[in-house]
């Protein structure tokens, strides 16, 4: 399909929150179904894409919206109030977008032609760097021109609607030892296939199914990035800490969608002392959601990124990860028998917001990672 992307079809200035918000009442009434039949937000990514919200975060004067970090953070939170599953896909393409464009801006990263093409054709990303983390997965074979690619990616959210795979494979290289490659692979590229297995607690709506890449070809100018396993090098330093105030903006508007329930659904019963405090309870954990992550999108916010910003984040990670698993674990008490039902949607929030537990860092690895950093230790043991 070709996208129009002369400047008349942009408005400007344009209220992207505005706009999810204006989308959310259709995202909800979809909600249900998607969770009951494991099926992909195909629907809302449409009517995402119709509005160019994927290009967003591309800087304008590379075409996109130009929507800052912590506008996007904002975005992803409100989205989350309709769709928890489309707000979470929706976040996996921005981290990686948003992380290229933070090395367009400050690192000088010859990226401007993908941000571009990103913006012209909104493109839509998936990334695999969550199952892959430091270690990577699958193996690049040297061939001429590049390399053959094979692996199969766990976690590839919003496969079903995307366009590219963001990914990486280690290259035995003959000089320097495995080596982790970074590079973009066209999801209609041959060799690469969706599998068709997202089936799990929450977070259904995702599509976050496996992706298998069966002897793909990765030319050489493809390879954005080379790096150590195991370690944490810039590359990863940029990403955790772009990516994770966006991840848990979604899993703070999941709370919070469960708050306003569980208020509504306790509202013939305020005047009992043990709802009272169990509100009360409820909303100290949604506070310290908040406040987490807000430091996070305040941490974020910065022209240099390192061990110590990333460590600021992996502790946000834990804490905000707590925190709205407590928020929507009371939300269930304070809606009492209520919340058992499905008809509510809490019990669907429930299980969504589960999903926060598993993004690495988890939280023993990530008590290392601090401690070691306040000690004076090597991140990398």
């Amino acid at each position: 399909m070709q996208v129009d992307t002369a400047p008349s079809t942009v408005r400007d200035p344009v209220d992207w929150t505005g706009i999810v918000r204006e989308l959310g009442p259709r995202f909800a009434a979809r909600a249900a179904a998607h969770d009951a039949h494991d099926s992909f937000v195909a629907e809302n990514y449409a009517e995402l894409r119709e509005h160019r919200v994927f290009s967003a975060g591309v800087p304008a004067e590379l075409g996109g919206g130009g929507v800052s970090h912590r506008e996007l953070c904002e975005l992803l939170r409100t989205l989350a109030h309709s769709c928890s599953s489309t707000a979470l896909a929706l976040a996996m393409h921005t981290h990686i977008l948003a992380s290229t464009v933070w090395r367009w801006r400050h690192a000088q990263a010859p990226v401007e032609p993908f941000l571009r093409r990103v913006a012209a054709e909104e493109l839509v990303l998936v990334t695999t760097g969550g199952s892959d983390f430091l270690a990577g997965s699958g193996t690049a074979e040297k061939v001429d021109g590049g390399y053959r690619v094979t692996g199969r990616k766990t976690f590839g959210s919003g496969s079903p609607g995307a366009h590219i795979l963001m990914t990486m494979a280690i290259y035995q290289d003959p000089e320097d030892g495995p080596t982790v490659l970074h590079f973009p692979v066209p999801l209609d590229a041959p060799g690469v296939k969706i599998a068709d297995n997202w089936r799990t607690l929450g977070m259904r709506g995702t599509g976050s199914n496996d992706v298998l890449l069966e002897g793909v070809f990765v030319s050489d100018a493809a390879i954005g990035a080379r790096r150590p396993p195991g370690r944490w090098t810039s590359v990863f330093f940029v990403i955790y800490t772009i990516a994770f105030p966006l991840i848990y903006s979604v899993y703070l508007g999941v709370a919070e969608a469960a708050r306003e329930i569980a208020v509504r659904e306790a509202g013939r019963r305020r005047q009992d002392q043990t709802v009272q405090a169990l509100v009360g309870e409820m909303d100290n954990e949604l506070t310290a959601a908040r406040l987490t992550v807000r430091h996070m999108i305040d941490v974020a916010d910065t022209d240099r990124i390192g061990p110590d910003e990333t460590n600021q984040m992996l502790v946000g990670r834990t804490l905000a990860g707590r925190a709205v698993v407590r928020t929507v674990e009371k939300a269930m008490e304070v809606a009492a028998g209520a919340g058992f039902y499905r008809a509510l949607g809490l019990e669907r929030l429930f299980r969504d917001v589960q999903a926060a537990r598993y993004h690495p860092l988890h939280e023993k690895p990530q008590t290392v990672y601090t401690g070691r950093y306040a000690l004076g230790l090597d991140v990398n043991g």
